[in-house]
């Protein structure tokens, strides 16, 4: 299915459904908006999906940005907003919905231990989105090792991750990574 040829209708049903499993944002539910956008409806390329990715994390705003740029892709203007929406509302409802639980269980041991399980759901979900993004974005052996070295020193320092991103930007910029 083209871009021209997707309904908002489906749009608004695939970020919806959606929206309840991206446990942690956007970014935790990366792998899988990959592989419906990209391999299911195709709607963009690996490649076109690796750049709406990477704008959406240099741009100022919310993580939720990818999924308003493949609504435009896949739409225009009001693939945008339908997609952003779906994305957005079923979440917000469920947030709410489970805050009035737990707010009222403040004796109960219940809210400390989802909280606890969600921490490593929620970084696996991460891990994935790197994964997911470094096969689609990584041609070259150089690229692969530039993703490699990035991810050793985000993991291992505390430097700001915008100098790595400027960093790959000016290497990709260079021709080294190609």
């Amino acid at each position: 299915m083209s871009g021209s040829d997707a309904s908002l209708g489906t749009l608004a049903a695939t970020f919806g459904v959606m929206s309840l499993f991206a446990i942690g944002g956007a970014n935790a539910a990366v792998p899988e908006i990959h592989r419906i956008v990209v391999d299911v409806h195709h709607w963009l390329t690996d490649q076109q999906f690796a750049d709406a990715y990477a704008i959406a994390q240099l741009s100022p705003g919310p993580n939720v940005l990818i999924v308003t740029l493949i609504g435009y892709q896949v739409a225009g203007v009001l693939g945008a907003m339908v997609a952003t929406l779906s994305m957005c509302a079923p979440t917000a409802a469920l947030a709410y919905v489970v805050s009035r639980v737990l707010g009222r269980s403040s004796h109960s041991p219940w809210p400390g231990i989802i909280q606890a399980a969600l921490v490593p759901l929620s970084i696996g979900l991460m891990g994935a989105s790197g994964f997911v993004l470094a096969v689609t974005s990584d041609r070259t052996i150089g690229a692969a090792l530039v993703t490699a070295v990035v991810a050793v020193v985000a993991g291992a320092t505390r430097m700001n991750p915008l100098w790595l991103l400027i960093g790959g930007g000016v290497l990709g910029f260079a021709g080294v990574v190609g």
